[in-house]
């Protein structure tokens, strides 16, 4: 609800922070970005076409980590299985944690968090559209990259298509890979630990999330090292556009507001304080009390003016 104007500042503050309308509000934007995912499939031809221009170009500036990461997780069960968790999971499980933690801990924090999220998934949709990828693991066996999620599939829940559970891999887009929002929103997750934790503990589970969470998106194939930078690129520009998007918001909200205190905020006429049958209200009162006024000599009801000229006169002498 917004609250009254700071006085002498003509500055009205933020807005207080209602979990039932902060989450209908991100889940609107998690419901968009999925359907973006899935709807931006692009052609299947062109999304091989750009993966392999990934890797190419990664080969020629040597920074194709995702082929010996892959390699050794395809090698060591003991690594490959608790990563395939990792991609599968904490993507979903992390992220709204540390938005409650915020709404509930750092609520002075959270729209400014919140706007940033938001618009770099916005960003990422973009990209998904403009530019659908292959990702390693579903290039042709040639490359020399194995699915990790397709070898382990029968110790979790997911299915050989995708991370989603068995079944429903056809509902995501497999091609949704340039720019990795796993890294992303694994970036963002480390900032607010690092930012606001207050532990050092927190401080280190905010630089190795998302470290980790880079290279279990390589190691499993599911991303390219350039997907994993792209990723980050998206939240350096969400993070860039966080106050345009704050001041667009509040400027709507601003002319909004007169609308609806246009009918509640009318200041009342001023006029006498007798509000019927003799009774009368004192200052600041809303509901007036039962007292009733006295008349002034000559104006009892029912009495003439020339009654009130001689009363007038009879107190003058």
């Amino acid at each position: 609800m917004p609250q009254a104007e700071t006085p002498g500042t003509g500055v009205s503050p933020l807005p207080r922070l209602r979990w039932w309308t902060e989450l209908p509000l991100i889940l609107l934007v998690y419901g968009a970005y999925s359907a973006g995912r899935l709807l931006a499939r692009g052609d299947v031809t062109g999304a091989v076409d750009h993966g392999l221009a990934i890797l190419r170009l990664e080969k020629l500036l040597h920074i194709n980590a995702e082929h010996p990461l892959n390699r050794l997780f395809t090698r060591e069960a003991w690594l490959g299985i608790p990563a395939d968790f990792w991609y599968a999971s904490l993507h979903y499980l992390v992220t709204p944690a540390i938005l409650v933690w915020l709404f509930q801990r750092r609520g002075e924090h959270f729209r400014a968090a919140r706007t940033w999220l938001m618009t770099s998934t916005f960003i990422g949709l973009i990209g998904f559209t403009l530019l659908p990828t292959c990702p390693p693991r579903l290039l042709s066996a040639g490359h020399g990259f194995v699915d990790t999620m397709a070898q382990y599939s029968s110790y979790g829940w997911w299915g050989h298509q995708a991370s989603a559970p068995r079944g429903l891999g056809g509902m995501t887009n497999q091609y949704a890979a340039m720019p990795s929002l796993h890294v992303g929103w694994a970036l963002w997750c480390g900032v607010m630990l690092w930012a606001f934790g207050g532990t050092r503990w927190a401080k280190v589970a905010g630089v190795a999330y998302p470290l980790l969470t880079a290279i279990v998106v390589m190691g499993t194939a599911n991303h390219y090292f350039l997907d994993a930078v792209a990723g980050v690129a998206v939240m350096g520009s969400g993070f860039l556009l966080t106050r345009p998007v704050t001041r667009a918001a509040d400027a709507v909200r601003t002319r909004l507001r007169p609308r609806s205190t246009a009918v509640t905020g009318v200041p009342r006429a001023a006029g006498s304080p007798i509000v019927s049958a003799g009774c009368q209200t004192s200052a600041g009162e809303r509901i007036p009390r039962q007292r009733t006024s006295r008349p002034e000599p000559g104006a009892e009801p029912g009495a003439s003016p020339a009654d009130a000229g001689d009363g007038a006169a009879a107190a003058a002498r």
